[in-house]
């Protein structure tokens, strides 16, 4: 066996006398940590939802010094930055603490799960979305409305019932201020009487037509208004002395008669036809005359019953004294656009009356239609030779009006249009000055304008008059 030196002897001891120190530094760590520290933390749960989020449940404290109460700490609420923690001070958990080893102090901040989610944006939105007892009140009632949409739609629908009240309420209330709800039928009633009345001034009647023609606008007061004796006393109106009355009656009727074949059986009944025939033989005003005309023509659109009898009653000599006598030209355009529709009207029914498929009310139509020999009266009255008249006026709507109706006329008038040697002059004339107009309208973008319709029923009855 070598015995040691007394250099190495030397370094044993050295390493021995190192790792017995080292023993007694790590027993004193040892120690000192297994003592109670006077600043140990405690670890609770996170109060920042309100002082009571967790009070009742110590369970879910956790505590570093099991021998501190809760409510002997004092907590402190993290933020996103460095807080310095006092002794005694408790943290909730999750939070993050460091030892500064520049000052030797704990601080705390909140950790990175919830840096991730406590932003300012977030902190300023949950302050925002803050509800009081009374708003989470309502929220829970409108959750149990939701779940329960019957009760909801009763709930609804008692709201907007009690928004309106009864019309016999509201009738009764009215009464009391003098006020009173009528219908239109209980109107016109009040009307015929007042105008019945032999109180009533012409002004007051004048007033009383105006709002029935108002009324009769509307079908179903229209007949109403026939039911209750109203045709009579407007056709004693149309007889009056009065022009205004006259006028005003007149007006009446042909809104009355619109489109409404009730009324205008009714009238054809009481007569009205052979009256407004008379006033327009009669008459001496302009404005009367232009009224009966809307009238008649109202009572005689789509009605070939009331047109065989305008027929037979001299509708047709009436009408061409009318227009011969009319020298400014606006009854004129009217008499000729009426007997343009007659004509048409008929064309029209002739024509469908060749489908087989249609039932037995057409057919009775058409039998009807086939009674109006309104062609032959036309040829009969000498209206082959004036409604090229109107072809003579500046007005572009009276040339359109009677261009159309020489068409439709060109069956029993071609041969008088093929006589006259002025009218095809006049013909050519008005091409060159409407395709003029033509061409201008086409400048602009519009190639079937309204001049080059008139130019096209020029060509087309230039052709008839030339084949």
């Amino acid at each position: 066996m070598r015995l040691l030196s007394s250099s190495e002897r030397g370094a044993s001891c050295s390493c021995l006398t190192l790792a017995f120190l080292m023993l007694l530094l790590c027993c004193h760590i040892t120690s000192t940590l297994s003592q109670k520290s006077e600043s140990a933390l405690t670890v609770v749960e996170n109060t920042e939802g309100g002082e009571g989020a967790g009070s009742d449940d110590d369970g879910d404290e956790v505590t570093v010094d099991e021998d501190e109460e809760e409510g002997d700490l004092e907590v402190v609420q993290p933020t996103e930055e460095w807080q310095t923690l006092k002794p005694g001070n408790a943290v909730p958990a999750g939070s993050h603490v460091r030892l500064n080893l520049q000052t030797g102090q704990r601080e705390v901040r909140l950790g990175e799960e919830q840096l991730k989610y406590w932003t300012q944006e977030h902190r300023e939105e949950k302050e925002s979305t803050s509800f009081t007892p009374d708003e989470l009140k309502k929220a829970m009632k409108k959750i149990k409305e939701d779940l329960n949409p019957a009760s909801r739609d009763t709930e609804q629908q008692d709201s907007v019932s009690s928004q309106f009240r009864p019309l016999e309420e509201l009738k009764r209330d009215m009464a009391k201020l003098d006020l009173l709800v009528e219908t239109d039928v209980q109107i016109m009633r009040r009307l015929l009487d007042q105008f019945n009345s032999s109180n009533s001034t012409v002004q007051q009647r004048l007033s009383i037509l105006l709002e029935l023609e108002y009324l009769v606008h509307q079908v179903d007061n229209a007949q109403t208004l026939c039911s209750m004796g109203g045709l009579k006393l407007i056709l004693e109106g149309l007889n009056s002395t009065d022009f205004r009355l006259q006028e005003s009656s007149a007006l009446v009727l042909g809104s009355a008669l619109s489109s409404n074949p009730v009324v205008q059986v009714k009238a054809v009944e009481s007569g009205a036809l052979q009256t407004l025939l008379t006033v327009l033989a009669t008459s001496q005003a302009h404005s009367v005359k232009k009224k009966v005309l809307f009238a008649v023509a109202s009572l005689l659109r789509h009605f070939p019953f009331a047109q065989h009898h305008f027929l037979s009653h001299g509708g047709l000599q009436v009408l061409s004294e009318l227009f011969r006598a009319d020298g400014r030209g606006a009854l004129r355009t009217r008499i000729v656009t009426m007997l343009y529709d007659m004509i048409s009207e008929k064309e029209l029914i002739s024509q469908a009356g060749l489908d087989p498929a249609l039932d037995a009310s057409h057919e009775e139509r058409v039998h009807q239609y086939s009674k109006v020999s309104l062609q032959g009266e036309l040829l009969e009255e000498g209206w082959c030779s004036l409604v090229p008249q109107l072809l003579e006026s500046s007005d572009h709507d009276c040339r359109e009006k009677a261009l159309r109706a020489m068409l439709a006329m060109a069956p029993v008038c071609l041969e008088q249009y093929r006589s006259d040697r002025s009218l095809l002059g006049s013909l050519v004339s008005m091409r060159d000055q409407y395709q003029g107009m033509v061409q201008s309208e086409m400048i602009l973008g519009e190639e079937n304008g309204y001049f080059a319709e008139i130019v096209d029923l020029i060509d087309a009855l230039k052709v008839k008059m030339t084949v």
